[in-house]
């Protein structure tokens, strides 16, 4: 029976609480006289809160003493439970007393017995303690109904497997008492692989799979074990899922597959074994979302970089990347150990490491390996060095022959850094030093405006103060006194921007303004840019243009000694490199490495700027700190027809014949030393580190000496003081106290900026489409020399690293 007696009477309470404060004081004497002298089947009654009973008490209190002397001499049913239906050995498992579970499994305590819920005795052992698998043992060992379903549908598996990553071995006792490893759920339609998938436990989940789990069964979300696995990042599962014949590209309702789950939730190595086993990181969810859109969105870069790379190889078809030799590894993978063992132990008793390949097939078979005579076939010839028909299972299963090691379970560990090793004498000659690291401008020389102001480097910038209601660049005033929006429209507040942030993005007003207030062409940021190099980078003709007829310095350096045309040649710009040139830049001027225009514009693989560089005289016999003359550079940055033509124009023995003799162009002032702005050599090629700071001093100071202070940006106060002095000025004059002619000159407030009108804005967009090609108006527009680099590395593979 599940139920028993509840003491209702006043009298039945206070017998049957006295008997259990003597159970709990273990009181025998006085219990024998409440059951003789009490109510009948007092020991069977339950007190009238919870309903327990004395058994109950005792199992609880782990009494196994108590437990056999209430059951054997005072008559209690082992049976009888409390309200909720829970029976004394439910409760002693509840708690882990092994002790008092046996003594009542002796006594014939039914281990079959469900509670309210419908829960038997195993539902209360799963507990990630040693005491509770004890207890399960127990329970099992006592014909315990290991398929036996609660109410809710859940088995007691499905709810080990549920924490399956806390008390796996509770799983597998289970399994190994028959647990059904496909039972479903009747509510969510859910199956113990996919709670084991969700919870993490690779062995469950390999435990279930070899006892028969479908991996593609859905639950009613339509989601499969894939599923769970992906969103919780359980990498060994999805491997154990693959080796299993599992199908990853599954969709559910939402037309979510395990990618998109993976992605919403930052499992970047989840992405790339979903993506390498099948799974399409392409299509769009029931929201319209990619896997990438969902990775973007939540800011997860590392899941960026795998998808880009997944998408890129997903419906390749690849060298040693087939399905059925990935579902093989993957096997191999989780059940590697067991093949081994079993092979040594019935075909391999010597350790050779050889066996038939029909041994090893049969063996792979009967531990359900997905093997196909197809299989043989590949395969047996890989591993049979001999040519004699034996298998050499050990290769086997390091499968680097069958396998692209990308797809390797090696792929997926994290990288550790490599480690400095010591070279030998007969190693690489080491790179020059250089007796800095980064050079930047001392700060005694980053000078300020007056009174505080920003850094000299900041400017005025020039905003146009209008009435945005009465006039905009396709409708301006007609003269200046029209607009008068500055009479009645709030004045912005003064703001400062960066002189080389206004080359780089073509404030002319600002920099015009910047050289009437005093400021200079060669004013340099940090790192000693002026904003002719940044123009000359960016290709803003029209800025160059501007500082070139104001004074700019054509041969000004940098921190790296790079001189505007170093900046246009690495951009790849002809028509830049072609204005530098009219106006005086030195051709030849050598970079800190010792390189010249020419190995930067080789850099950007752009073929006709080279061409242009030769024509106009550039020096093809240079050699750079590092020891490289023009045909290494060509090699390492260069496209196949720059090397072709390099090759073809300066054939190698000629270069070395020539070297330091100066190529076409003539002259003595070729080769190390550099032409004129090169300079001399900053430091020799076997300066040590420990003046970097000296050396960075001294080359700021040879870079470019102290600016003049700019000159003092009149405040508010100081013009109201200004025109008040001019007031009195006036008014002295009308009394006739000074006699000048009167200047009627009109001064207004405030003036129009000339803008560009949409028509001038087109036209200049498809100006700026022609120099720099049609991909320049989307974000991920790459300039040559990035765009060289990037074609580079995605012919090594490493393009997303």
């Amino acid at each position: 029976p599940a139920g028993m007696p509840i003491a209702r009477e006043r009298i039945d309470s206070l017998q049957i609480c006295k008997l259990i404060q003597c159970v709990r004081d273990r009181n025998r004497d006085q219990i024998r006289k409440l059951v003789a002298s009490g109510i009948p089947q007092l020991v069977n009654y339950g007190e009238p809160q919870d309903g327990e009973t004395p058994l109950i008490v005792a199992a609880k209190e782990n009494d196994e003493d108590m437990v056999e002397f209430l059951i054997k001499e005072m008559g209690a049913l082992p049976d009888f439970g409390d309200r909720g239906g829970v029976t004394p050995a439910m409760r002693a498992a509840e708690q882990g007393f092994v002790q008092a579970l046996e003594a009542l499994a002796k006594a014939g305590a039914d281990m079959k017995a469900r509670d309210s819920s419908g829960k038997n005795v195993l539902f209360y052992c799963i507990q990630p303690t040693e005491r509770h698998a004890q207890c399960m043992q127990v329970a099992l060992k006592h014909e315990a109904d290991v398929n036996s379903a609660a109410n809710d549908g859940r088995t007691a598996f499905f709810v080990a497997c549920e924490t399956a990553d806390k008390n796996p071995a509770c799983c597998r006792a289970l399994l190994a008492h028959g647990a059904n490893p496909d039972v479903v759920q009747r509510a969510s339609n859910r199956t113990p692989l996919m709670a084991a998938c969700a919870s993490g436990s690779a062995e469950v989940a390999l435990a279930a799979l070899m006892g028969g789990a479908d991996p593609n069964r859905v639950d009613k979300q339509s989601w499969t074990a894939a599923h769970y696995a992906a969103k919780g990042g359980h990498l060994s599962c999805l491997i154990a899922l693959s080796g299993y014949g599992a199908n990853f590209d599954a969709y559910d309702l939402r037309q979510c597959n395990p990618v998109h789950e993976a992605a919403a939730a930052d499992r970047a190595l989840c992405i790339k074994f979903l993506g390498q086993r099948g799974c399409n990181p392409k299509p769009k969810n029931a929201d319209g979302e990619t896997p990438r859109v969902i990775a973007k969105d939540k800011g997860f870069k590392e899941c960026l970089k795998e998808l880009r790379k997944v998408e890129k190889s997903y419906g390749r078809a690849g060298r040693n990347c087939e399905r059925w030799a990935l579902a093989l590894y993957d096997w191999t993978v989780v059940r590697g150990a067991d093949l081994q063992a079993r092979l040594q132990a019935e075909f391999d008793t010597s350790g050779s490491g050889q066996v038939t390949l029909e041994d090893a097939a049969q063996t792979m078979l009967a531990l359900g390996a997905p093997w196909t005579e197809d299989c043989a076939k590949k395969l047996g010839p890989l591993y049979d060095k001999a040519k004699n028909g034996s298998f050499d299972y050990r290769d086997f299963l390091l499968a680097k022959k069958y396998i692209n090691k990308l797809y390797l379970m090696s792929a997926y560990e994290p990288k550790q850094k490599k480690g400095k090793g010591k070279k030998g004498k007969g190693g690489r000659k080491k790179k020059a030093k250089y007796p800095f690291e980064i050079c930047v401008m001392p700060d005694e020389q980053m000078l300020r405006t007056a009174e505080g102001g920003p850094p000299i480097m900041f400017v005025p910038q020039v905003s146009n103060v209008t009435d945005a209601e009465r006039f905009d660049r396709d409708r301006p005033p007609a003269h200046p006194l029209q607009d008068d929006s500055v009479w009645y429209v709030a004045a912005p507040a003064h703001t400062f921007v960066n002189i080389n942030d206004a080359a780089k993005h073509g404030d002319l007003d600002s920099i015009k303004l910047a050289l009437q207030k005093g400021y200079s062409t060669e004013t340099r940021d940090r790192l000693f840019k002026t904003p002719l190099m940044v123009a000359a980078h960016y290709g803003n003709m029209e800025v160059a243009k501007f500082l070139l007829e104001a004074g700019a310095d054509v041969n000004a350096r940098d921190n790296f000694k790079w001189t505007p045309l170093h900046h246009a040649c690495h951009a790849g710009l002809i028509d830049m490199v072609e204005l530098l040139l009219k106006n005086g830049a030195n051709i030849e001027a050598v970079a800190l490495n010792g390189a010249t225009p020419l190995l930067r514009a080789i850099e950007t693989s752009n073929l006709n700027l080279v061409e242009f560089l030769l024509k106009q005289g550039a020096k093809a016999s240079i050699e750079t700190k590092t020891g490289e003359m023009i045909h290494e550079v060509v090699q390492i940055w260069g496209s196949a027809e720059v090397i072709d033509f390099i090759r073809t124009k300066f054939p190698i023995e000629a270069a070395k014949d020539g070297k330091g003799k100066g190529g076409k162009g003539g002259g003595k002032g070729g080769g190390k030393k550099g032409a004129a702005g090169g300079g001399k050599k900053s430091a020799k090629g076997k300066g040590s580190a420990k003046g970097s700071e000296g050396g960075a001093r001294r080359l700021a100071d040879s870079i470019v000496q102290a600016p003049a202070p700019a000159p003092r940006i009149e405040d508010e106060e100081e013009a109201h003081i200004r025109r008040k002095a001019r007031i009195l000025h006036d008014a002295n004059a009308l009394d006739g106290g000074y006699e000048e002619a009167e200047d009627v000159t009109a001064h207004p407030k405030g003036h129009w900026l000339e803008q560009p009108d949409t028509g001038s804005l087109l036209a200049s967009k498809s100006r700026y489409r022609q120099r720099f090609g049609w991909e320049s108006d989307f974000p991920d527009y790459r300039n040559p020399f990035q765009r060289n680099i990037w074609n580079k590395l995605e012919v090594e593979g490493a393009a997303e690293d």
